[in-house]
């Protein structure tokens, strides 16, 4: 009898030990899933608030583009029958174009920039750090073309100012501000015959090739280079 007590005992003792492990275990349970809706929920909003403000920044630009077009017709109506004011847009337009501040066309050459596709080479590991683009390889390559004569330039649609900022950031770089990654189409407006030249002998694509960087230069006799659609801004440059 006091066996059957105790095994009685026991078996009670066993049952609620399981009964608070499931418990427990159900209870976990419910706060992932609780925590997981709660990431998805923050996820999607913060995914809406982006979506927004960049359909903002697109309707604004949008505006601004407008208004730059009615702002040049209407320059260019009261310039028609002023010989003054003719001379003056011409050096608006001209000031434009050197400043970054109007899309350009014209012949040059295109150079195209891709990481190694081919991280091995005779079953021993490459330094992947060489096997990459970085962005002090697109500096170098843009002050290449500058000294060939580019009038200029651009990375993926990006243009290059006097301004403009060419940094790392992780596994891409960022130009002006906005994140590109490679391949980089770097686009030279300029005389073709002297910009070739940077795909010369002992030239700093010459040394991309070497590392393994795809390269690719071609000319072309219509370039298309977009306006910089930033702000310029000086805060401690003072004209006198």
């Amino acid at each position: 009898m006091k066996n059957k007590y105790k095994i009685s005992i026991i078996i009670g003792c066993m049952c609620l030990l399981l009964s608070l492990g499931i418990s427990i275990q159900i209870k976990t349970i419910n706060n992932i899933g609780t925590s997981t809706t709660s990431t998805n929920e923050i996820e999607n909003k913060l995914r809406d608030e982006i979506l927004k403000t960049k359909e903002k920044y697109d309707n604004l630009y949008s505006d601004l583009e407008q208004v730059e077009n009615q702002l040049e017709e209407e320059r260019n109506n009261a310039a028609s029958n002023n010989s003054d004011l003719e001379e003056l847009e011409k050096n608006i337009t001209e000031g434009n174009k050197i400043l970054g501040l109007a899309e350009v066309t014209g012949q040059g050459i295109i150079v195209t920039l891709n990481d190694n596709q081919l991280l091995t080479s005779n079953n021993y590991i490459l330094d992947p750090n060489s096997a990459l683009v970085h962005d002090m390889d697109v500096i170098k390559v843009i002050n290449e073309l500058k000294n060939a004569g580019a009038e200029a330039i651009s990375i993926n649609d990006q243009r290059i100012i006097a301004t403009t900022a060419i940094e790392c950031d992780g596994n891409v770089i960022k130009v002006n501000g906005i994140k590109v990654g490679a391949p980089f189409e770097i686009k030279a407006i300029g005389l073709p015959e002297y910009l070739i030249n940077v795909k010369r002998y002992g030239g700093y694509l010459m040394y991309l090739e070497q590392r393994g960087i795809t390269v690719n230069v071609s000319k072309s006799d219509q370039i298309t280079i977009p306006k910089y659609t930033g702000v310029i801004k000086f805060e401690y440059a003072e004209s006198k």
